[in-house]
């Protein structure tokens, strides 16, 4: 077998067998391959495209290509919960403490951010003393004891996806969506569950900006997490605006706690509830949606998820008594209030202008070797929809270097819209696709 042969046989537009895609898939993860071949057939891909099963084939390739996830010491049917990623995303802090409350065992892992803010991971090491990595021995104890635990995600998980993403970041080839697809579903399924919910963001600040696009990734992902022989649901939602009010590490770690608590903003509230009903009927746990729905609403209502995510924390080496105080959190040395230019309504927050803003204060990293800010950001007191008066404070600007204020606090008035006539609020969730 020739990767020439290969490259041709894509160009021209043939479809590559399991074996064909092995080989190609395991000779570039191991050196064998040249970049500038394998650059060739990403290109050939991006043109000629790839059916149902070739897609399934280069996604399993891709996540066997390095460690997977052995979860089978974990008690229950495990679920992991995949964003397609945004901006204020903290959703992941809040729905695997409901979760687990509700009786699904979260062994998850995830990845440091690269962009408009933090990842999962960043928001978390806000917190005083909290440790993401562990052995998995630990990992799997701690999921079995407290039923909750997240880890930063290991190098070695889906290598080749690493290997090729790079590639195909700088030859023009990431917009295919079955190329986008196998990349995310390659590390989920490494990760070892056995049922999988996606929430695919739509909108100006979500990677698919159209609807339609939105529910072509879904449609795609969910047939290849169907296919691998895991029960999968994605939901898509709204990302037109920062989801809840806050954008910034700390800022949100004080968010999810507020959400857990039961005193949450109402769209985020709503989100997490969704995406937990899904796990639960995922894995089972529950016949319907309708009743997962139910139940977590339950864990919210009766503060088992907050307990929950205080036992998290504090398993994990994190101040509990920053979790208990959100205050003591860490904190900035600027706060300054941002006011409405003019009387009306919030027509538009273009979400991703406003992630750009975050950036700038130093809640995001521009490279991989930037240094975090973890207290900087904003903190949203008017979302789309809401009356405004001329001078009001709309939101909150965190900063802690004084050079940064001014443009930061521009950039984040640029992103708002304003009309003198009411604006209707539009739906969080777009679509739910099970098959």
């Amino acid at each position: 077998m020739r990767m020439y042969d290969l490259i041709m046989k894509k160009r021209n537009g043939g479809m590559l067998t399991e074996e064909e895609i092995n080989y190609m898939v395991m000779g570039f993860t191991n050196g064998e391959i040249p970049d500038y071949q394998m650059s060739a057939m990403m290109m050939a891909i991006y043109f000629q495209g790839m059916n149902e099963q070739e897609t399934l084939d280069l996604t399993m390739s891709m996540a066997n290509s390095g460690d997977t996830l052995d979860l089978s010491g974990i008690q229950g049917v495990k679920c992991d919960k995949h964003s397609t990623g945004g901006v204020g995303d903290k959703v992941s802090l809040i729905l695997g403490p409901m979760a687990a409350a509700a009786g699904i065992p979260v062994a998850k892992m995830s990845g440091r951010g690269l962009g408009h803010t933090g990842g999962t991971i960043d928001k978390l090491e806000s917190i005083t003393g909290f440790q993401t990595s562990m052995e998995q021995e630990d990992f799997i104890k701690q999921v079995n004891e407290i039923g909750i635990a997240l880890v930063g995600q290991t190098a070695h998980l889906a290598p080749a996806d690493k290997k090729i993403y790079a590639l195909r970041d700088v030859t023009a080839t990431v917009d295919n969506m079955s190329l986008i697809a196998g990349s995310i579903m390659s590390k989920k399924l490494a990760a070892g569950a056995e049922s999988i919910v996606l929430d695919v963001k739509c909108g100006n600040g979500a990677f698919m900006k159209s609807l339609e696009d939105a529910k072509a990734l879904a449609e795609c992902m969910v047939k290849i997490g169907n296919g691998a022989g895991r029960k999968t649901i994605a939901v898509i939602s709204d990302m037109n605006e920062p989801l809840g009010y806050a954008v910034g590490n700390a800022l949100e770690v004080a968010e999810a706690v507020e959400v857990l608590q039961g005193r949450g903003e109402p769209r985020l509230t709503e989100l997490c509830i969704t995406l937990g009903a899904y796990m639960l009927y995922g894995t089972g746990l529950c016949k319907a949606p309708e009743e997962g729905h139910r139940k977590m609403e339950e864990v919210l209502k009766n503060h088992f998820a907050y307990e929950k995510f205080l036992s998290f924390v504090a398993a994990q080496g994190g101040d509990t008594e920053e979790i208990k105080d959100t205050k003591k959190l860490i904190h900035a040395d600027y706060v300054v209030e941002i006011n409405a230019p003019e009387d009306g309504y919030i027509s538009s927050i273009v979400a991703e202008e406003v992630g750009i803003a975050a950036l700038m204060l130093g809640a995001g990293r521009e490279t991989k070797e930037s240094l975090l800010d973890y207290s900087a950001g904003f903190r949203l007191l008017k979302k789309t929809g809401d009356s405004v008066v001329k001078g009001e404070c709309i939101a909150l600007l965190y900063a802690n270097a004084e050079e940064k204020i001014a443009p930061a606090k521009q950039r984040f008035l640029d992103a708002i819209s304003f009309s003198q006539e009411p604006v209707e609020k539009q739906p969080l969730i777009k679509q739910v696709i099970q098959e």
